[in-house]
C-alpha cells in the first residue's frame, strides 16, 4: 500500500478514476476491521455498536423470557410454578435488565451506529472510549444477569427500597450486592458513551452544519445524552450510601441511627424519573427520522419539535416526587409536582402533533416502517393519557402500587419504546445489513406485536383498578382477578410470538437475496451516504452542509460526495482521521487522528469489572489488587493512544483548506470531554451534599448534640488546612499550565511534582479531620455523612495526585511540549473541578455546623 509521496489533497484531480482508486485503496486499508480473532480488538463505531446492539436485544430477550415466567405463574390463581422467592428474584431481574440493560444501552448502541454517518463524520472522536463502555456493559450484564442460575439474584424489585434490602435480616446474600455493583459498573459503560455522543454531536459535524441544521436525531442524543449526565450521577450517590451501610453498617438509611430511607427514595426517582424519557425520546428520534422520509418531505415545525425535546428533558428533572405522592409528602410538595407532571404533557404532545402534521402535509408512503410508527403512536398516547391520570395525586394513591401501574409503565416503556425501535430495524437494516428485511414477516410482526401487545397489558388497568396490587407471586381464586390475568398471560405470549419474528426476519440466511439499493427508501439526510454493501470509513469525503435533507435539498450531493470533491477525500498517512469543527457553527477546526485497535480497552474492563465484582464478595486483598491492574491499564491506555504527537503541524484536507493535527484547550475534543465528564462527577458530588442537607432539614437537631463539644463534627482546624492545601495544589496545576506553554519545561515540571505532594497532603488533611476528632460512622448518620463528603474530596485529591504525575511523566518522556500540551491543559480543567468540591465540602462539614 502506498502512503508515501501523495501530493496534498488540494492539488489532485478528483475526476481522475486512478486518483480516486487509489484513495479508496487507502482509505479500505486503514478503516479496515481486524481479522481472526484480532477482530475483538476494534474499536470503530460500525464494530462497537453493532456489538452493543446484539448484547442489548440479547439482554432484552433474556428479560422477556423472564416477564414469560412471570406470566405464567400468574395466569391462574394460587398457581406454583414458581415459588416465592424465585418469582422475587424473577420480577427484580425482569424490571432491571429491561431498564438497565436493554432500554438505555439499545439508544447508546443505535447512536453510535447510526450518529456519524449522519454528522458525515469518519468516527466518534473517542472510539476506544466507546469499546471499553462496551465491555463494561458486558461483564456488568452477564454478572447481574448470572446471578438468578445460582440462586442468588436480587429480590428486592429494579428500586430497591431500604431498609428492607440495606438490612441483612431483611435481604440475606449477595443479591442487593450484586445488584448495586454490577449496575454501578454498568453505569461507567453509560456515561462513557453519554460523554462521546456529547462531544461527538457537538464536535464532529460536517462544515456547515450549524446547530440550526442539524438532523432532528442528533438533537435528541445530545438531550438524552445531556439528561444521562444528570440523571445517573444521583443514582451512583444513592449507590455508594446504599453499599456503604451494606458492607460497613453505615446508617444512611436507618432511622434508629439518625437515617432515613427516604433519602434512597429522592436519590432514586432523581434518577428513575427522567430515565423514562431517556427511554421514551430516542424512540421519538428515530420517528423523527423514519416519519418524514415516507411522507415525502421535511418535517413541520422542525423549530418546535427541538424545543419540545429540550423542555421534556428539562422538566423531567421536576417530577420525581410523583413518585412517591404515597409517602406522607406535604400537601404543597404534592400539588407543585402534580403540576408539574401535569406540564411535560405539553412538549410531549408538540411532538406527536408535529409527526401528525407532518403526514398531514406529505404523501404518505405505506410501508413496515411506517406500520410499526402507527402503532407506536397509538400506543404511547394511551400511555400518555393514564401518565395523566397518576399524576393527579387523589387518584394516584388510589393506583399507587397497583397493576395499573404496571400497564401504564408498560405502555410508555415497552409500546412506546420497543415498536419505534423495531419500526428503525426494519427502516436501516439496509443500510446496516445490506438488504431489505421481509415486508411479510415484518407485516406478520407488527400484528401479533400490536395486537398481544394490548391483550396483554390493557386488562391490566382492569386488574389494578380492582385492586390487584404489584409484585405478588399469586392471588386467591374468585376474587375477580382470574379473567384479565389469563388474557394478559395469553397476550403477552401473543407479542413475544410477534418479536420472535422480528427476530427470525434478522437473523434468517440471505444468501440468495440481491442487495438493496443504496438509499433505499429515498431519504434525505446524511446517514444514507452508504454505501452498499458498506464500506468501514463511513463517507468517502466529508461534505459540506447547507441544509437540512442535503440529499434531497443539495444538487448531487450523493456525487460530490462519492467523487473525493469534498474535504479528506483520502488517507495519504495511513492515519484513521476525522474532522474536527466548532460547536455552534462548525466551522473546521482540527483534522483529528482517531486510535485504532486495541486489546487494552478490553483488559481495563477486565480489571475494573474484577474490582466490582470481587468487592461484592468482599474480597478486599483481590479488590486493591485488581484495582492496581484497571489502573494500570488505563494509563497505559492513555499513555499509548491519546495526545499523539504529530509528525507535521497541519494538513490539506482539500478545498485548499489546512488544518491543524493537534489542538489544545476548547477547541480539543479532549478538553471537552472532561468538562463534560466533570461536570457528571459534579452532579454526583452535588447529590451527596443534598443527602447531607436531607439529614438537617428531617432531623430535629442536625448534627446531634451528643456529637457537639469544643469542635462539632471534624472540627474546623484541618478542614481549612486540607482546604489550604487542595487550593496550593490547584495553583500549582494552572502555573504549571501557564510555565509550560511559555516553554519553561523545568518549572512546569517543579510545579507538577509540588503539585502530587499538596494534593497528597491535602487529600490525608482532609481524613485526619474526622479521624482525630472520633467520628465513628457506624454510630449514626451525621459522622457517617460528614465521613462520605471527606473520603469523596480525598479520591479525587488522589486522583489530581495521579493526573499531575502522568503530566510529569509525559513530559520527561518527551511526549507532553509546550506546543503539544494537552494532558496539562486538561488536568488544569480537572483541578477547577477539584478546588470547587474541596471548598463545598470544607464549607459543609466543618463551616456549616458552626452557624446552626
Amino acid at each position: 500500500m502506498n502512503f508515501g509521496n501523495v501530493p496534498p489533497a488540494s492539488e489532485r484531480d478528483q475526476d481522475d478514476p486512478e486518483v480516486r482508486a487509489g484513495q479508496e485503496a487507502r482509505l479500505r486499508h486503514v478503516w479496515a476491521e481486524p481479522k481472526g480473532w484480532r477482530y475483538w480488538s476494534a474499536v470503530n463505531n460500525t464494530e462497537v455498536g453493532l456489538w452493543y446492539t446484539a448484547t442489548s436485544f440479547a439482554f432484552m430477550l433474556f428479560a422477556g423470557v423472564l416477564g414469560l415466567m412471570m406470566r405464567v405463574q400468574l395466569s391462574a390463581p394460587d398457581n406454583d410454578f414458581l415459588t416465592a422467592s424465585f418469582y422475587n428474584q424473577v420480577y427484580t431481574l425482569h424490571g432491571t435488565v429491561m431498564m438497565f440493560l436493554f432500554a438505555v444501552p439499545v439508544f447508546e448502541a443505535v447512536a453510535i451506529i447510526l450518529l456519524p454517518q449522519m454528522l458525515g463524520a469518519r468516527d466518534l472522536p473517542f472510539p476506544r472510549l466507546s469499546a471499553f463502555g462496551y465491555w463494561c456493559f458486558l461483564i456488568g450484564g452477564i454478572f447481574v444477569c448470572g446471578s438468578i442460575f445460582f440462586g442468588a439474584a436480587p429480590e428486592g424489585g429494579w428500586f430497591m427500597y431500604p431498609p428492607l434490602t440495606t438490612q441483612e435480616r431483611f435481604s440475606p446474600g449477595y443479591g442487593a450486592d450484586i445488584w448495586l455493583l454490577g449496575l454501578s459498573f454498568i453505569e461507567v459503560a453509560s456515561i462513557a458513551a453519554a460523554v462521546e455522543l456529547i462531544v461527538g454531536t457537538l464536535k464532529c459535524r460536517p462544515p456547515g452544519m450549524r446547530l440550526n441544521l442539524m438532523p432532528l436525531y442528533a438533537w435528541y442524543v445530545l438531550v438524552v445524552a445531556g439528561m444521562i449526565l444528570f440523571a445517573f450521577p444521583p443514582l451512583i450517590a444513592g449507590d455508594i450510601l446504599f453499599e456503604l451501610e451494606r458492607l460497613f453498617n453505615w446508617p444512611f438509611f436507618d432511622p434508629e441511627r439518625g437515617g432515613d430511607p427516604m433519602l434512597w427514595q429522592h436519590l432514586f426517582w432523581i434518577f428513575g424519573h427522567p430515565e423514562v424519557y431517556i427511554v421514551f425520546l430516542p424512540a421519538i428520534a428515530l420517528l423523527a427520522m423514519i416519519i418524514p422520509t415516507f411522507a415525502r418531505r421535511p418535517i413541520v415545525g422542525y423549530s418546535f419539535i427541538v424545543l419540545a425535546a429540550v423542555g421534556t428533558g428539562f422538566l423531567s428533572f421536576g417530577l420525581w416526587v410523583h413518585h412517591m405522592f404515597a409517602t406522607g409528602l406535604p400537601a404543597i410538595s404534592l400539588g407543585f409536582f402534580s403540576a408539574a407532571s401535569e406540564a411535560v404533557a405539553i412538549p410531549t404532545a408538540v411532538q406527536i402533533f408535529v409527526f401528525l402534521a407532518t403526514l398531514l402535509a406529505g404523501r404518505v408512503i405505506y410501508s413496515v416502517p411506517m406500520l410499526f410508527v402507527s402503532g407506536a403512536l397509538a400506543i404511547f398516547v394511551i400511555g400518555g393519557l393514564t401518565g395523566v391520570m397518576v399524576a393527579l395525586a387523589p387518584f394516584d394513591w388510589q393506583a399507587h402500587d397497583t397493576y395499573f401501574v404496571v400497564a401504564h409503565l408498560h405502555y410508555v416503556l415497552l409500546g412506546g419504546m420497543l415498536f419505534p425501535v423495531v419500526a428503525g430495524v426494519y427502516y436501516y437494516w439496509p443500510m446496516m445489513g445490506g438488504r431489505r428485511l421481509s415486508d411479510k414477516l415484518g407485516k406478520i410482526a407488527f400484528w401479533l406485536m400490536f395486537v398481544g401487545f394490548n391483550t396483554a397489558f390493557l386488562p391490566m388497568h382492569w386488574s389494578g383498578l380492582i385492586g390487584m396490587p404489584r409484585r405478588v407471586w399469586t392471588y386467591p381464586a374468585d376474587i375477580g382477578l382470574e379473567l384479565p390475568n389469563l388474557i394478559s398471560s395469553i397476550g403477552a405470549f401473543v407479542f413475544a410470538a410477534g418479536f420472535v419474528t422480528v427476530v427470525w426476519d434478522v437473523l434468517r440466511p440471505r444468501k440468495g437475496e440481491p442487495y438493496a439499493e443504496r438509499n433505499t427508501w429515498n431519504a434525505g439526510t446524511l446517514e444514507w451516504l452508504a454505501e452498499v454493501p458498506d464500506e468501514a470509513w463511513g463517507v468517502r469525503s466529508v461534505p459540506i452542509v447547507s441544509s437540512r435533507y442535503p440529499l434531497w435539498q443539495q444538487k448531487n450531493f450523493m456525487a460530490d460526495v462519492d467523487m473525493g470533491r469534498y474535504y479528506m477525500p483520502d488517507a495519504e498517512e495511513g492515519m484513521r482521521e476525522t474532522m474536527v469543527t466548532s460547536v455552534l457553527d462548525a466551522e473546521p477546526v482540527q483534522c483529528l487522528r482517531v486510535p485504532g485497535p486495541t486489546f487494552m480497552t478490553f483488559w481495563a474492563a477486565i480489571f475494573l469489572g474484577a474490582v466490582f465484582i470481587l468487592a461484592t464478595f468482599h474480597l478486599w486483598t483481590l479488590t486493591l489488587i485488581t484495582a492496581v491492574f484497571a489502573v494500570g491499564a488505563i494509563l497505559v491506555w492513555l499513555w499509548r493512544g491519546t495526545a499523539m504527537q504529530p509528525e507535521k503541524a497541519e494538513k490539506d484536507v482539500g478545498l485548499g483548506l489546512k488544518l491543524p493535527l493537534y489542538a489544545s484547550g476548547p477547541k480539543s475534543v479532549g478538553w471537552w470531554a472532561m468538562f463534560i465528564t466533570m461536570t457528571g462527577d459534579a452532579t454526583a458530588f452535588i447529590s451527596l451534599i443534598f443527602g447531607y442537607f436531607f439529614y438537617f432539614t428531617v432531623s430535629p437537631v442536625f448534627p446531634p448534640p451528643m456529637m457537639a463539644g469544643e469542635e462539632i463534627g471534624p472540627g474546623v482546624l484541618w478542614p481549612l488546612v486540607a482546604l489550604a492545601l487542595f487550593a496550593a495544589s490547584w495553583l500549582t496545576a494552572i502555573l504549571a499550565r501557564n510555565t509550560n506553554s511559555k516553554g519553561a519545561v523545568g518549572t512546569a515540571r517543579l510545579l507538577m511534582g509540588c503539585g502530587v505532594l499538596l494534593s497528597l497532603a491535602a487529600s490525608a488533611a482532609i481524613l485526619w479531620g474526622p479521624y482525630v476528632t472520633g467520628l465513628i460512622p457506624t454510630v449514626h448518620v451525621y459522622p457517617a455523612t460528614v465521613w462520605v463528603l471527606a473520603i469523596w474530596t480525598a479520591c479525587h485529591g488522589a486522583a489530581g495526585a495521579l493526573m499531575l504525575a502522568y503530566c510529569l511523566a509525559r513530559s520527561l518522556a518527551g511526549r507532553m511540549t509546550p506546543t503539544h500540551d494537552i494532558d496539562i491543559v486538561n488536568v488544569a480543567l480537572y483541578w477547577h473541578f477539584m478546588a470547587g468540591t474541596a471548598l463545598v465540602t470544607v464549607a459543609t462539614i466543618a463551616l456549616f455546623p458552626l452557624a446552626v
